[in-house]
């Protein structure tokens, strides 16, 4: 099994370890089930958009929205 180093805020590590404890586990492997599920699980709405643009024959006219725009919504 490979070894993985990460940096992180000392409080986010701490607040880690005792949400861990808490659940009867150490952080690493809290940490490498959170990982394992993140990736081995799809996510069906995100797949379904990629699809629908995928398929889309959108053309924005070379018309650009600003990132507030696109936010305010």
């Amino acid at each position: 099994m490979a070894n993985l180093t990460l940096s992180i805020d000392d409080e986010l590590l701490n607040r880690g370890r005792n949400y861990a404890q808490a659940r009867g586990t150490s952080l690493n492997s809290l940490v490498r089930k959170l990982l394992a599920d993140a990736v081995s699980t799809p996510d069906a709405s995100v797949d379904s958009m990629i699809e629908r643009l995928r398929q889309s024959s959108g053309d924005s006219k070379g018309v650009k929205i600003s990132r507030e725009e696109l936010h305010r919504y």
